[in-house]
């Protein structure tokens, strides 16, 4: 824990070392250029690879080596930037191999923060000799932090680090899924692509919120992300990325959202772990153009699932940690009912096209391998210009959504019949009047749906008068791979009274139900 004592050394130190190795230096950027301008520029020319050969002390590192590196405060963590922030560079090596321009708005121009290794220290046990140069190798990326969850410490709020990734926390979380600038054949037929930041441009806080510049590049785009980040309770980013495609691009992702999800109450035999739930997030919620709530748990399936949730102009779209019950998950270490949710809220008109899931099988917890991002209708077309604004928000808090909440969804095979799944999906207050309208693809046999009603305290809630009710049915797959479900609670009127719940099956690993 970095404490702000810790802080206010080191930025006493840091003023000292402005023109050192380790401070900031006078750019020799040409003046009036920005990063967007840039972007642009780059885009009308051929894609040149970065040079990813790393030199000594950073070259070859395994996980631990890698984690021996730390900035050492004043030369490249604790940096002040302004009352009450303070921002972290961190090393190259490992997955992180591009060098990362970073520099920083001043009142006297841009200055351009120095590499050097004398900025970091290593951990004897993994390194030797450290050479005073290293040359070709740069910054990763940065690391913001505030005084978020205590006055006297100086928390990190804010990760920008490999290829477009960032990552965010508010008050109390612990960092879960991930965030990308731009996504890049994900879910397609080919290689997917990583656009990489290659430069970042820090601002100077004002009024409590941090802004932050990059640009990206890769043999598809270039790209430009401008991003102005707000922490507290739920931190807030508004966000605004450009693209210039280099070619015609249809598989593109626009704010992507990456997370972990291995096993839960869906399929809970996935995986045998003395844990109930592992997972960084469990649901997808779409609150589409039209004002209607999809509710989609996510699946660890057995082959990649790509699912496109048609939409114009969606209102927001994001992945949820759903249970924050220390219960649901029997994690000490992993913290997994502390890790954020996030939404994305466009702003302005975004058009046609479609809320896009990608679930990836994963045998373990330590693979990101879900992947939700909005995909325009029509492709970009190569030189064209392209700009998406949207606020990003991490939150601790539930899904707001019309209507009655959805609990909880659990399946499992029939005791008595091994070719059928028996799913529940649980409810918090229901009307009397409520019956399910449940359907499925083709190919597939459904029971009748039945209401139970759960005990009192079955789930906590605020409300101690919330009445659970449970929706159980049967599914019988037949000889058929996938079977998209759907069940949407509704009144005697006929109206939906709660968001729309779907789910994919999909056949097993072993062939099995």
């Amino acid at each position: 824990m970095m404490h702000r004592r810790s802080f206010l050394y080191s930025s006493a130190a840091a003023a000292t070392l402005l023109t050192a190795r380790g401070g900031l230096a006078q750019t020799t950027e040409e003046s009036g250029v920005s990063l967007l301008e840039r972007a642009r520029n780059l885009a009308l020319q051929p894609y040149e690879a970065p040079d990813r050969e790393l030199p000594a002390p950073f070259a070859n590192l395994n996980y631990d080596a890698y984690r021996g590196i730390r900035p050492l405060p004043g030369r490249a963590s604790m940096l002040e930037l302004g009352k009450d922030y303070a921002v972290d560079l961190l090393p190259p090596g490992l997955f992180f191999q591009t060098p990362v321009t970073i520099d920083l708005v001043s009142d006297t121009g841009i200055e351009p923060f120095a590499f050097s290794p004398d900025l970091f220290s290593f951990d004897l046990r993994y390194f030797d000799e450290i050479p005073s140069v290293s040359p070709g190798a740069g910054f990763s990326g940065l690391r913001l932090r505030t005084p978020l969850n205590s006055p006297e410490d100086m928390n990190e709020f804010l990760v920008i680090q490999g290829a477009s990734y960032f990552r965010a926390i508010g008050r109390d979380m612990v960092y879960g899924l991930s965030a990308r600038s731009v996504a890049l054949g994900t879910g397609g037929q080919g290689a997917e692509e990583f656009p990489e930041i290659r430069h970042l441009r820090l601002y100077p806080p004002v009024d409590a919120s941090v802004r932050v510049e990059g640009l990206i590049d890769s043999p598809s785009l270039t790209a430009h992300i401008d991003m102005t980040t707000t922490p507290g309770d739920d931190t807030r980013q508004a966000i605004s990325v450009t693209l210039f495609p280099r070619e015609t691009l249809d598989t593109i992702g626009v704010a992507p959202l990456t997370t972990m999800y291995f096993k839960g109450p869906l399929r809970s035999s996935v995986g045998d772990d003395f844990r109930p739930a592992v997972h960084d997030s469990d649901v997808l919620v779409v609150e589409n153009g039209v004002g209607e709530t999809l509710w989609r748990p996510i699946s660890n399936p057995a082959t990649v699932q790509a699912s496109a949730f048609s939409d114009s102009n969606p209102h927001s779209f994001g992945l949820y940690q759903s249970d924050r019950s220390f219960a649901a998950f029997q994690d000490t270490e992993a913290h997994y009912n502390h890790r954020p949710s996030a939404r994305v809220e466009p702003r302005g008109e975004w058009g046609k096209g479609a809320v896009t899931l990608i679930e990836i099988p994963t045998a373990d917890e330590f693979m990101d391998n879900i992947v939700a991002f909005w995909r325009p209708e029509d492709p970009l077309e190569k030189g064209s210009e392209h700009r998406f604004d949207y606020d990003l928000v991490w939150t601790l808090a539930p899904a707001s959504v019309k209507g009655t909440h959805i609990m909880q969804t659990r399946s499992g095979i029939d005791p008595i019949d091994q070719e059928v799944l028996q799913f529940v999906v649980d409810f918090e207050n229901l009307p009397k009047d409520a019956w399910p309208e449940l359907k499925a693809t083709d190919g597939a046999e459904l029971s009748e749906p039945v209401l139970l009603a759960l005990p009192a305290g079955a789930y906590a809630s605020n409300d101690a008068a919330a009445k659970p009710t449970r929706v159980a049915f049967r599914l019988r797959p037949g000889k058929v791979e996938q079977v998209d479900l759907r069940l949407v609670m509704r009144n005697a009127e006929n109206v939906a009274l709660a968001p729309v719940w779907l789910h994919r099956w999909t056949r097993a690993r072993d062939g099995g139900v």
